[in-house]
């Protein structure tokens, strides 16, 4: 899959140029350390809670279609591969992801998986639509299916020249392609703004995400 994956310093704008009068980058060790401290310390969940809060109050006045259905990314949005990060260094190292990937290894994210459940009572129809590549598409299939992602109409990877492209570009052609096909979009839920840009995206979820940036 060909994402442009930004490993500048594998933390957000805000880590690294708050307080930087000289505009100079908080040094690497120091921002990792800064991103570790938020996951672990339950402030990353705590931002999580909020966010899901406030899509809850949205999508409860969306009158639910026949075909209404809400298009999730998967990883950093459905599944957690933060344990994954932490071996990595933060960094990226591509066999290690692909292992990881092949094993099952993330867990669900627990808000994000409350959500899901929230969405199905309600009717919505649900479909994955996630960046990696199609020989992985079994692994991540069984890995939704594993923590309790068991409801849902279809799982979209990426297949063929599809690597080629950008993630907005990649997802917002699916996204079309499912508009076409009868599917009400709804609503998107991601980690990066590239899963809720473009053609069809709805009511816009944004799941925090301090690891990495796709474009």
């Amino acid at each position: 899959m060909k994402l442009l994956i930004d490993l500048i310093a594998i933390t957000s704008v805000l880590f690294l140029l708050s307080g930087c009068k000289d505009n100079k980058p908080v040094n690497l060790t120091t921002a990792r350390e800064e991103v570790r401290e938020y996951y672990e310390s339950g402030r990353f969940n705590d931002e999580l809670a909020e966010v899901i809060k406030d899509a809850e109050e949205k999508f409860n006045s969306v009158e639910v279609k026949e075909n209404s259905v809400v298009i999730f990314d998967v990883d950093e949005t459905v599944l957690d591969n933060y344990e994954l990060a932490k071996l990595m260094g933060f960094g990226y190292v591509y066999k290690m992801n692909k292992e990881w990937n092949s094993k099952m290894k993330a867990p669900a994210i627990a808000a994000v998986k409350d959500f899901y459940d929230f969405l199905l009572k309600k009717g919505f129809k649900i479909i994955f639509l996630t960046g990696r590549n199609f020989p992985e598409y079994e692994a991540t299939y069984n890995n939704l299916k594993k923590v309790g992602y068991a409801v849902f109409d279809t799982l979209i990877t990426q297949i063929g020249d599809e690597k080629k492209l950008k993630a907005l570009q990649f997802k917002s052609k699916k996204r079309i392609w499912l508009a076409e096909r009868d599917y009400d979009i709804v609503g998107t839920v991601g980690d990066q703004w590239s899963d809720l840009e473009g053609e069809y995206h709805g009511i816009q979820v944004k799941i925090p995400n301090y690891l990495y940036e796709i474009k």
